[in-house]
């Protein structure tokens, strides 16, 4: 690869402040923030607002939606009318 045209591909930390979760992998990405990771190297860091760590379809705590019950309150309201 020419190394004019394509950014660096380094170790980078990805970060999820609300599960107090992170992980060591390799990006593109360019951060300003460092962190000192367990092996005991420095890394540039990224925060993320999500991840699987805090996001509620990985974690199980998802709401399902009650369909039926949307349904008949829709056509209560707005079905046929004599």
């Amino acid at each position: 690869m020419k190394s004019e045209t394509h950014p660096e591909y380094r170790p980078v930390v990805f970060r999820d402040r609300s599960a107090d979760f992170a992980f060591l992998t390799r990006s593109t990405a360019t951060p300003r923030d460092t962190i000192e990771w367990e092996d005991g190297n420095t890394y540039p860091v990224v925060d993320v607002e999500v991840s699987a760590a805090s996001h509620p379809f990985y974690t199980g705590k998802a709401h399902l939606v009650d369909a039926a019950g949307r349904i008949e309150k829709f056509n209560r309201k707005y079905g046929k009318r004599s």
